[in-house]
């Protein structure tokens, strides 16, 4: 039995797990593809469109049978009509990161974002957040200039006063908040979970039952690592940002990973009721090309193995 399993860093739990070896005990024929060193899609107009090339892959020659990203890519995905299935959800990440501005921009709330220029890792969970708070305080997309940046370049274009507004996300934030002083307009937990999710092609799902058993127990092996070895694996990020001639900080990766939430768990109903809801918003707002039912990438037999399974203690 073979595998291709795409990973980068912003998935934590799949990151770690392509330096365990844990996965290719149970395949060994087992191939990572880091998602950085695939060809790059020509980037979208964040005010029209969300890119898609995280679920692209894995119907495209050259890429991956599985993946795992944020909260935002499987909407995407069913949206350009591709036949997913989600493999299960980590529990909420509200403190991993959320939407600020600098305290001298006058800038307090959501509300005061209107024509204002907001960056955020467009196509991500970062994009769902945006359109939440807009949503909250009767704002659209519209009504802002997204600005699609990275995490790192993000934060330095808050601080020199080409973003009004950031949604932020440990442990670039954490460089931020020790440069200036920051407020807080949203915070996640006031408008979603902002779990991480793994997800693969209904095909394989279907066709291929013991390499879905064998990529979700690893995965919980893994993160019951990384809960009790968190310098050791913040040790993987920094290792690799610094291969890559990027700064980090084996202290500010530690902390990010203790508050983040490990483990892998069944799609429950709540979580589809929020992915419900973003798609409908996304659409309405012209981001994505039509409405979806996420409830049809759901595969039950799925959540009765992660039900079943004892999982490690994380």
């Amino acid at each position: 039995m073979s595998l291709r399993v795409g990973y980068f860093p912003h998935n934590n739990s799949l990151f770690v797990l392509r330096h365990l070896g844990i996965l290719e005990r149970a395949i060994p024929d087992v191939e990572w593809v880091d998602l950085r060193a695939l060809p790059q899609a020509e980037r979208v107009d964040p005010k029209t469109a969300l890119p898609g090339e995280h679920s692209d892959w894995l119907f495209t020659e050259g890429g991956y049978d599985i993946i795992g990203t944020g909260f935002t890519p499987p909407l995407t995905a069913l949206a350009n009509q591709r036949d997913i299935v989600y493999l299960g959800i980590s529990g909420p990440r509200v403190e991993n990161g959320r939407l600020v501005a600098t305290a001298a921009s006058g800038i307090t709330s959501a509300a005061d974002l209107k024509g204002k220029r907001v960056g955020i890792a467009h196509g991500s969970w970062q994009t769902t957040l945006l359109l939440f708070a807009l949503h909250q305080v009767g704002l659209t997309w519209a009504d802002v200039e997204p600005v699609d940046v990275d995490v790192r370049g993000g934060g330095a274009a808050l601080l020199s006063g080409e973003l009004d507004a950031w949604v932020g996300t440990y442990p670039g934030l954490r460089e931020v908040e020790a440069a200036t002083e920051l407020i807080t307009l949203v915070d996640t937990a006031s408008v979603f979970s902002h779990p991480s999710l793994w997800f693969t092609r209904r095909d394989l799902a279907e066709n291929n039952r013991a390499a879905v058993e064998a990529v979700l127990a690893a995965l919980r092996e893994s993160d019951a690592w990384i809960v009790a070895n968190p310098r050791a694996a913040a040790q993987y990020f920094v290792d690799d940002a610094r291969a890559r001639g990027l700064p980090a900080d084996l202290d500010a990766w530690e902390a990010a990973l203790r508050g983040r939430p490990f483990g892998v768990h069944p799609v429950s109903e709540d979580f589809l009721d929020e992915q419900q809801r973003a798609a409908d918003l996304l659409a309405a707002n012209g981001l994505l090309p039509r409405t979806v039912d996420v409830r049809s990438a759901v595969l039950p037999w799925i959540g009765t193995l992660l039900t079943e399974q004892t999982p490690a203690a994380v």
